[in-house]
């Protein structure tokens, strides 16, 4: 046997240290992590990916710097359910996921990836933002931490983007989650900020707590900037992995199918109730159209007046925009605009139909929305609606009144179809308030000259002639509808079709682009 050349020796122990420093956390970091209830973030891509399939990039990234293994980010390619994504995640255990120059590089590197090859990317984020030691060569240039973002918005639109939040996203880390499409993020551990509570107290002299400031419940509930709460690591990488299951791979590709199952419940003639000032749960009518136990809701804690969410109908893709009068009477306001906005033009990039199920009596009216630039965030979802191009069906399960009918996909829009149940009202806006804006003098001076039952007795002639006006057969008649079909009929309609409406053109207007009202 011959005798090896000791240089060779020394590069194999090395490598292997290296190999064995990025293999697993140190005993007081693991014990960390446990407090923390986290997994180590290898732990974390063996649950996203299927086994055996994750293909490593960077693992020597720093190595010969000690104690940053992989310069405290792995990434690399795997499939979720036999479909290839890139992954890109941050190992809190080294110097709590900062990223130097080279932790930069990996990911501006994998991104890139992601565009040459158009692979989803999964973003397992934990990170306490840039070392700033390191500014110089990981912050200004041409390649810094400015690309990441750069690639991210190339990305948009061609691949879905999932981020899972497990810790801390700060200061310009924060924004790689806000560019996907989706966030999750995990409660009592995630959170995302531009500037840690610390800071805002330097700066505004505002004593806030982290929870407070961009905690997960809060980005959840409050701004919006959180789509799903999560208890722990491992639940977050199964919605991730749920989330994933309804897309394609990417904008070229088609949507995955699946088994076609059974609605959970069926749809009867009094699921919606027939009084239009009668609370019900969307929800009812959404479980009776989707296949069982397929409707993955986004942004369940935001703006809960508008649901919206993937499901499965005949074990295809579709997405949901509906008004649940359960809250707030199913008004829509600017964030529940902000969130239609966001899903119609995720599901457009991705060639997902969209069904809109209206029961809405406008959008909020008063000095404090008014204020907060509801025109301008309703034009945002009229905006989204116009310009998508996937098949649409406007379904009118109740009342939509006023600009709540164009916000949700009415005939104006060119929807392929209009369909309402009997239970369904279209108008400027309801009765009442229309005889009141139109009548109110009037009513003044009958009820001065003859009295309240004069008066009552004029209100409900002008009313009978303004439901008569607007009644469902002559919309039917005069062609605002499509179709008038009971609530028992409406899965068996819109699956028929779906399936003729997935040959529909998809150009919208020749332009560079749109000029969205944001």
């Amino acid at each position: 046997m011959t005798e090896g050349d000791p240089r060779v020796g020394d590069v194999r122990r090395r490598l292997e240290a290296a190999l064995e420093a990025s293999a697993r956390p140190t005993e007081a970091a693991a014990a960390k992590l446990a407090k923390q209830n986290k997994l180590y973030v290898r732990d974390r891509l063996s649950l996203l990916l299927d086994d055996g399939s994750f293909v490593e990039d960077g693992r020597f990234a720093n190595a010969l710097a000690k104690g940053l293994p992989a310069d405290g980010a792995v990434t690399g390619r795997g499939t979720v359910d036999g479909r290839p994504v890139v992954v890109i995640a941050n190992d809190p255990t080294v110097k709590a996921g900062s990223w130097g120059a080279r932790t930069v590089e990996k990911i501006v590197r994998a991104t890139e990836t992601a565009l040459r090859e158009e692979l989803p990317v999964v973003w397992l984020v934990d990170s306490a933002g840039a070392r700033i030691t390191d500014q110089v060569e990981m912050f200004p240039g041409r390649r810094g931490a400015g690309r990441i973002f750069h690639n991210q918005v190339a990305l948009s639109g061609k691949v879905p983007q999932v981020c899972c939040l497990f810790g801390p996203s700060a200061a310009g880390g924060a924004y790689i989650p806000s560019f996907c499409d989706v966030i999750i993020m995990v409660e009592g551990n995630a959170s995302m900020y531009l500037g840690s509570p610390r800071m805002a107290e330097m700066v505004v002299g505002e004593t806030v707590s982290l929870e407070e400031m961009g905690g997960a419940r809060m980005h959840c509930t409050v701004s919006g900037v959180g789509d799903l709460l999560a208890h722990d690591d491992a639940e977050a990488i199964e919605l991730a992995r749920l989330y994933l299951s309804y897309l394609p791979e990417n904008w070229r590709s088609p949507l995955p199918t699946y088994h076609p199952e059974k609605p959970a419940v069926e749809l009867t003639r009094t699921t919606v109730p027939e009084r239009e000032s009668q609370p019900f749960d969307v929800h009812e009518v959404i479980d009776g159209l989707v296949d069982a136990d397929s409707f993955f809701e986004v942004k369940p804690l935001f703006a809960a007046e508008l649901v919206i969410g993937f499901g499965r109908m005949d074990g295809e893709t579709v997405g949901i925009v509906a008004n649940n009068s359960m809250v707030k009477g199913g008004v829509l306001f600017s964030d529940s605009a902000d969130k239609a906005a966001r899903f119609i033009w995720l599901c457009d990039a991705f060639s997902v139909p969209l069904i809109y199920l209206a029961d809405v009596p406008g959008f909020m009216i008063g000095s404090e929305v008014e204020r907060g630039g509801i025109i301008r965030h309703g034009a945002k979802m009229v905006s989204a609606v116009s310009s998508a191009t996937v098949p649409q069906f406007c379904v009118v399960i109740r009342k939509a009144y006023g600009a709540g009918l164009y916000a949700m996909g009415g005939p104006g829009f060119g929807p392929d179809a209009t369909i309402a149940l009997p239970t369904a009202r279209i108008a400027v806006m309801g009765p009442e308030a229309a005889v009141n804006a139109v009548y109110a003098n009037k009513i003044a001076e009958v009820e001065a000259a003859e009295g309240v039952e004069a008066r009552d007795a004029f209100v409900a002639a002008r009313r009978a002639e303004y439901e008569e006006d607007v009644d469902l057969e002559r919309l039917a008649a005069d062609l605002v509808l499509d179709q008038v079909v009971e609530a028992d009929e409406l899965r068996r309609e819109l699956l028929r079709r779906l399936r003729y409406a997935a040959r529909r053109d998809r150009h919208f207007a020749d332009k560079r682009r749109d000029v969205p009202p944001v």
